[in-house]
C-alpha cells in the first residue's frame, strides 16, 4: 500500500523543513518548468504529466506520485491532445499523460487564439479536466473536420457534429 492511498494522505503535512508549494509550472504549449527552467529530462517530464489531480479540498492542481504531493502552476490546460486516431466509428485522443479517451466532439470548444480543448478524465475525483490541442494535433484533425451552419464541424461515424453543439 503506497502512502497515497491513505484517505487522509493530502492532508497530511509536508515534511519537515519542505513546502507543499512549489514553482513547478505547466505552460501553455505542455512544457514543465522548475525554479524557471524546463524540465529536460523527457521520462521525467512523461511521469509529470501522469501525477496530474486536484486536491481533494481546494481543487487547485497537484502532482503527485502516490508517495509525496506539492501544488504547482497551470497556465492553460492540464492535460494537452497529442493526437487523433479514428478507432471504428469513433475519434479517440492520445493524451499528455499516456492515455486515450474518445472524444466528445460536442462538449469542446475553441479558446483564445483559435486553440481546440476538449473534456478529458470525466469521472475523475473533482470533475472532468480541459485538455488543449496542441498545433500537431489540431492540424491533424483535417481529414474530419466539416463546414455546418453551426460553425465548424467533425464527421464522427458518418455524423457531422458541430464543435461545442452541446453548450449551445
Amino acid at each position: 500500500m503506497k502512502p497515497g492511498d491513505h484517505p487522509e494522505f493530502f492532508r497530511f503535512p509536508a515534511p519537515e523543513g519542505a513546502s507543499r508549494e512549489s514553482t513547478i509550472r505547466l505552460d501553455g504549449e505542455g512544457r514543465f518548468f522548475h525554479e524557471g527552467a524546463p524540465v529536460e529530462h523527457p521520462g521525467l517530464a512523461r511521469a509529470m504529466a501522469t501525477w496530474i489531480r486536484r486536491h481533494p479540498d481546494d481543487g487547485r492542481f497537484i502532482l503527485s506520485n502516490g508517495y509525496d504531493w506539492v501544488y504547482f502552476t497551470v497556465e492553460d490546460a492540464p492535460f494537452f491532445v497529442q493526437a487523433v486516431e479514428a478507432k471504428g466509428s469513433r475519434l479517440r485522443l492520445l493524451l499528455s499523460d499516456g492515455t486515450v479517451e474518445d472524444w466528445d466532439v460536442a462538449r469542446s470548444f475553441v479558446g483564445r487564439g483559435g486553440a481546440l480543448y476538449a473534456p478529458v478524465k470525466r469521472g475523475a475525483d473533482g470533475g472532468a479536466y480541459s485538455a488543449r490541442f496542441t498545433r500537431h494535433a489540431q492540424a491533424s484533425l483535417e481529414p474530419w473536420l466539416r463546414d455546418s451552419s453551426a460553425g465548424p464541424a467533425v464527421e464522427v461515424g458518418g455524423k457531422v457534429v458541430p464543435i461545442g453543439s452541446a453548450g449551445r
